[in-house]
């Protein structure tokens, strides 16, 4: 069993940066593609970036391409998302998400565990 704890969120400005973070209970956190996912209010859960485990490849979604950055340290079991240019649309809970063994993907089934999300809200 993997625990994800994202943190990070809060009340932001249009044009603000924020970067979340996802720590990661996993002895083998190495091991696992993480990916971010977002939903926002009255919307379904999307996908924004992967990463694969040894960093090597990531993917974004294309709303956010250019602005957001995912990252990962497995000495320190966590997983980065720096969001720049932020704007309202990006307004959602971020969900951190881990698929062990997997390649880096965009497919919400692939992943094995979630966290229990962190709210972002961006004000215009």
């Amino acid at each position: 069993q993997v625990q994800l704890v994202e943190s990070g969120g809060g009340l932001v400005q249009a044009g603000d940066s924020r970067r979340l973070s996802c720590a990661a209970s996993a002895r083998t956190f190495g091991s696992y593609t993480m990916g971010w996912f977002r939903q926002a209010p009255g919307k379904e859960r999307e996908f924004v970036a992967t990463i694969s485990w040894r960093g090597g490849t990531t993917y974004y979604a294309d709303s956010v391409k250019g602005r957001f950055t995912i990252s990962r340290d497995n000495a320190k079991n966590t997983v980065y998302l720096q969001m720049n240019s932020l704007i309202p649309e990006d307004t959602a809970v971020y969900y951190c998400a881990a698929a062990q063994w997997g390649p880096a993907t965009h497919t919400e089934n692939d992943y094995d565990y979630w966290g229990q999300g962190t709210q972002v809200t961006v004000s215009s």
